[in-house]
């Protein structure tokens, strides 16, 4: 797919900044349109996200227009709405590899272009950074100006508030855009905020505001007063009172989806001293109705046809390991009235939309805020409910320290459904559950579960529910090998492995829901393959039995290899003095990039051929 410019006249004269840039203001409605439907053709013909792009159209266009970037620095907070800011940094007609194979990242990435300043994919981390670039550019002298753009969403977790608090501390110049979509702006009050932000930003308040504080700056009382009045007048009028008390100068709210007024207030802004804050009001999915009426359907869509009116249905012809987990709630929820279940933000993605309509009162939604996610289940936990915090594996990375010290170390049994572990597929690098098993094995008083399958999965739920510890059970994105539990569920002995096949010479020791691969490999080998299951506590009669009469252990699993359930095999070995090969098999020591599992397992040998290709590689060794 290349852009074809009749289509799209102004966007096709716009697609660098520099270009943009030379563009007449009046232009810049029409290449707003033309952006955003060809964000749309493009989305829909190839996969991806898409409501949130479509709601920051102007504002993108805008930032461009107002800064010099890539020299000034303009830093996207997760980057799920960054696809308008590709098309228009020279990535137009590579949009149709976004999320693939070799193709563009699926968030700002450096190494793929200057104009992405900064890595994102996890959310609240624009406003640090910026803050550090803004010193930076404090101490360069060279005029260079740095903008974070940061959603509703993102600004609830607390690291953008302690980013705020330093900011507004040092007083560095910096400008934060919050884009706020989840309230919708009335004709006119549009009008009228728009209005105000103007003279919020214009000459004459801000040369009025500084001349009066300078006048003032003498006499304690009059400033004080002085200082307190322009809080009050700007307070009746602005929700910003919670940021001028972090210290930054708020204006707003605006309408985003009105470009000029966006570019005005940002040209006003451009050379203030000091933190602000620009409150800009969008709407999610705007510009195509069906996502404006539901957003969150439409935050990541499959290829669709714009023309109708809902997305195509799902050809899966399984429950994904998601769903497993929802329904369990919905199961346990029944039987355990103190059961509370807990989320960071992720209730669809993580299958929790039923049992939170079904059990509202067993279930929290924390916003995204994996920290307090964690030490709140301790804290539930501590005064005997029995919590379950649902949380993907690339999240869980953010609540370490938490999970070590509030739960952990108490031994509190707080179970933890760890989703979209292993490889993830098309959003990459970031997402990647590759680190679970590494990061968990290595703290004391946790139990370690990996399943096969999804009544594995559910039977293992349960069995971490039950539990007086710390649990985690860990398993992937999408479905699996389509058994569908049908078993009553019933507590798995700990730390025991199922041997499924007999073998000799070699035998594979799998853990997770590579065991479908692991079979192929067994049957060629004529190898012995156990099912592991439990990662912590670790089988140890099993791996003393497999010792005995076989020449080589193999490890397989979706995590890394550097410290993960494989690395537990061999510690085990040297623990009992036992001399024997072992190979480790998983994901290797990088960044896992994008493309989808199927590609990624063939690529990383852990599929079946590549298994019997990595094992037989190392016999002839």
């Amino acid at each position: 797919m290349s852009l074809e410019l009749t289509h799209y006249p102004t966007l096709a004269k716009g697609l660098t900044p520099d270009q943009l840039r030379k563009l007449p203001q009046d232009k810049l409605k029409t290449l707003s349109d033309e952006l955003r439907q060809y964000l749309l053709t493009c989305v829909s013909q190839t996969s991806g996200h898409f409501a949130s792009g479509l709601g920051t159209v102007e504002l993108t266009v805008a930032l461009h227009y107002v800064y010099n970037t890539p020299f000034d620095r303009v830093i996207w907070d997760v980057g799920h709405q960054a696809y308008p800011h590709k098309i228009i940094t020279g990535r137009a007609d590579k949009m149709q590899t976004i999320r693939q194979k070799n193709g563009l990242h699926p968030f700002p990435w450096p190494g793929e272009s200057e104009y992405d300043t900064f890595a994102v994919g996890h959310s609240s981390t624009s406003i640090s950074a910026a803050l550090g670039m803004a010193v930076a550019a404090e101490k360069e002298g060279l005029g260079r100006k740095v903008v974070s753009v940061i959603g509703d969403g993102a600004m609830t977790a607390g690291m953008a508030f302690e980013a705020m608090n330093h900011a507004g501390d040092i007083k560095k110049d910096m400008v934060v855009v919050l884009n706020d979509n989840e309230m919708s702006i009335s004709e006119n009050v549009g009008a009228l905020n728009s209005h105000l932000a103007r003279l919020l930003t214009g000459n004459f308040f801000n040369k009025m505001r500084d001349g009066g504080k300078k006048l003032l700056s003498n006499v304690p009382p009059i400033k004080e007063f002085a200082s307190r009045a322009e809080e009050h007048l700007k307070g009746m009028v602005v929700p910003g009172t919670i940021f001028e008390e972090l210290g930054f100068n708020y204006i707003g709210p605006i309408d985003g989806h009105d470009v000029n007024t966006v570019v005005d207030t940002l040209r006003n802004m451009r050379n203030f001293s000091g933190p602000q804050l620009l409150h800009v009001v969008t709407r999610k999915g705007k510009g195509y109705p069906q996502a404006e009426k539901d957003p969150i359907k439409f935050h990541a869509v499959p290829k669709f046809n714009p023309a109708d009116d809902a997305l195509p249905a799902s050809k899966a012809t399984s429950p994904t390991f998601s769903a497993i987990f929802g329904q369990w709630l919905c199961d346990m929820a029944e039987q355990d009235p103190k059961l509370m279940a807990i989320t960071p933000a992720m209730r669809e993605g993580s299958g929790m939309v039923a049992f939170s309509q079904q059990y509202p009162a067993q279930y929290s939604d924390v916003a995204i805020a994996e920290q307090h996610a964690v030490t709140y289940a301790a804290g539930l936990a501590k005064e005997g409910i029995n919590a379950v915090v649902a949380i993907y594996s690339t999240f869980l990375q953010r609540a370490y320290d938490q999970l070590i010290h509030d739960v952990a170390l108490q031994e509190l049994p707080v179970l933890f459904a760890v989703d979209r572990a292993g490889i993830v597929g098309a959003d990459g690098q970031t997402h990647q559950g590759a680190f679970d098993l590494a990061f968990l094995r290595c703290i004391p008083n946790m139990i370690i579960m990996a399943p096969a399958d999804e009544d594995e999965c559910r039977q293992m739920l349960y069995t971490g529910h039950k539990a007086k510890m710390p649990a985690a059970v860990r398993y992937p994105r999408g479905a699996g090998k389509g058994i569908i539990p049908t078993t009553e569920m019933h507590e798995l002995e700990l730390g025991k492995a199922r041997k499924l096949r007999d073998g000799q010479k070699v035998a594979i020791l799998s853990f997770g829901t590579l065991l479908p691969y692991a079979e192929q490999a067994a049957e060629q080998l004529n190898a012995t393959l156990v099912d592991m299951r439990f990662v912590k506590p670790l089988d140890g009669e099993m791996i003393d039995t497999l010792c005995t009469d076989h020449a080589l252990l193999v490890t397989l699993e979706d995590g890394c290899i550097a410290g993960g359930a494989g690395a537990g095999v061999v510690e085990y070995l040297q623990q009992q003095k036992r001399l024997v090969h072992t190979l480790q098999l998983g994901l290797p020591d990088r960044f896992i990039e994008q493309g989808t599992q199927e590609q990624m397992y063939t690529q990383l040998e852990l599929d079946g051929n590549g298994i019997v290709r990595q094992i037989e590689a190392y016999l002839a060794r």
